[in-house]
């Protein structure tokens, strides 16, 4: 097939170390050789989008546009299929990279119930038509919810959550999530539910600013950078994504090499908004009961404060109760240990990150419930 001339300008972007995760060009968009690096391109662009007229055969027209890479895909599935004719539970379905592979490893009485709380998500999950296939438009800290109408509390053969933002999510302009594309500053995963960014600094006061900075976005300048919000809303109120990038970076007195200054503050406005920490630790939680005994967890974290949490629920449910007093006599079996880790944090190899830039950061834990 006969690919159209496409213009360099659209196919490269910088990103450096604020690249978001998820997305390459892979064998569905098919790569289009190497291009040129004109005067006045960066030396480390990297192709990571196509918008040519034209898509790939293999692609359909719902991920044309927004691809999406799921990271340690093989891996994560390794780890959570155990038992081919089990029921699954996708925690975060985005543009369904694992639940397809999910699907394939499943036999014919094996069953997957996706969830994603973003509209597009779901309507993306059209496409698959499996009759094993559920999909449910609900945030996974609700899985039990989800589990106990679909019949499968306690009885999970598995459990996959991919926490964060996805790739569609960030690309996509309109979403509000990136500084890289100007767009409304929205940030919220589901746009039908809570207060939008914009909405949000227009009305926060400036410890709580930069306490969202520091706490979810480990922005180590969080005070100036919320001062320097405050003083430009009594102005004009933030609207756009450039616009607040643009305030951040000018109140930033330390850049860091191959890194936005308004990345942190991003992410820290990103996760509040949408709960995330919050939504991680409940549905860590809750997959502890909907788990069958044996069923598997995997999750796949993308910065430090997730994977902590991840790595410190674990640990507590591995040892059990350990907080009784040295000396005191009592079994193993009382201990009431849930869980069993299945080998260390696993990262991706370095052939994903050179594919796949955005899923440097990203960390696979996984932990068998015992029996």
């Amino acid at each position: 097939m006969a690919w159209p001339a496409l213009d360099p300008g659209r196919l490269l972007e910088r990103w450096g170390n604020a690249a978001p995760r998820g997305m390459a060009v892979h064998d569905r968009t098919r790569l289009i050789g190497r291009l040129p690096i004109h005067k006045g391109m960066p030396r480390h662009a990297r192709l990571i989008s196509c918008e040519c007229t034209m898509p790939s055969p293999d692609t359909d027209q719902a991920s044309a546009h927004f691809e999406h890479t799921s990271v340690l895909l093989d891996g994560a599935v390794d780890a959570l299929v155990h038992q081919p004719d089990g029921v699954y539970l996708d925690g975060t379905f985005g543009r369904g990279g694992h639940s397809r592979v999910i699907l394939s490893r499943l036999n014919d009485t094996g069953r997957l119930i996706a969830l994603d709380r973003d509209p597009q998500a779901v309507a993306a999950a059209a496409a698959i038509t499996d009759a094993r296939f559920t999909m449910v438009q609900r945030d996974f800290a609700r899985l039990a919810e989800v589990a106990k109408e679909q019949g499968v509390h306690g009885k999970l053969a598995g459990i996959l959550l991919d926490v964060g933002v996805s790739s569609p999510q960030l690309d996509d302009p309109e979403r509000g999530f990136s500084f890289m594309r100007n767009g409304p500053l929205d940030m919220r995963m589901d746009p039908t539910q809570g207060e939008s960014a914009a909405e949000f600094l227009a009305h926060a006061s400036e410890s709580t600013i930069a306490h969202v900075f520091k706490s979810y976005g480990e922005e180590r300048f969080a005070k100036r950078l919320a001062r320097a919000v405050v003083t430009r809303r009594s102005e004009t109120p933030f609207t756009h994504t450039v616009d607040l990038a643009e305030v951040l970076k000018a109140a930033h007195p330390a850049w860091e090499k191959g890194r936005h200054p308004a990345t942190k503050a991003f992410q820290g406005l990103r996760i509040y908004l949408n709960g995330e920490l919050e939504q991680l630790d409940a549905a860590l939680e809750a997959a502890l009961d909907a788990l069958a005994p044996g069923g598997h967890l995997v999750v796949i974290s993308f910065h430090s404060l997730e994977d902590r949490r991840v790595k410190r629920f674990i640990r507590h449910h591995v040892r059990g109760d350990t907080h009784l007093p040295r000396g005191v006599p009592i079994r193993d079996d009382q201990l009431n240990r849930r869980l069993e880790a299945l080998g260390k944090g696993r990262r991706p190899s370095d052939d994903e990150v050179t594919d796949n830039p955005r899923a440097r950061s990203a960390v696979m834990r996984a932990a068998r419930k015992r029996v």
